[in-house]
């Protein structure tokens, strides 16, 4: 089983590299696979590696989701 969890490119980096954030928490990824990314783009991430690009209000749900998961499993 693979997780790939949506989160939003904050900066672009040279040698298809970009900055992104979930939850305070940012992280440097490749975008090697997603070259017409742009800022404010939600990207799939799996092991450092955007994989896809993914709709703004779909990336919210599922992100509204896994908070509801936590909070109902008190972390």
């Amino acid at each position: 089983m693979c997780l790939a969890i949506p989160t939003r490119l904050i900066e672009i980096r040279p040698g298809a590299q970009a900055l992104v954030e979930l939850g305070g928490i940012r992280k440097e990824i490749s975008i090697a696979l997603v070259p017409d990314a742009t800022v404010g783009d939600y990207v799939i991430v799996h092991v450092g590696h955007a994989i896809g690009q993914i709709d703004p209000e779909e990336a919210e749900r599922t992100l509204r989701m896994f908070g509801e998961l936590s909070a109902s499993q008190g972390h």
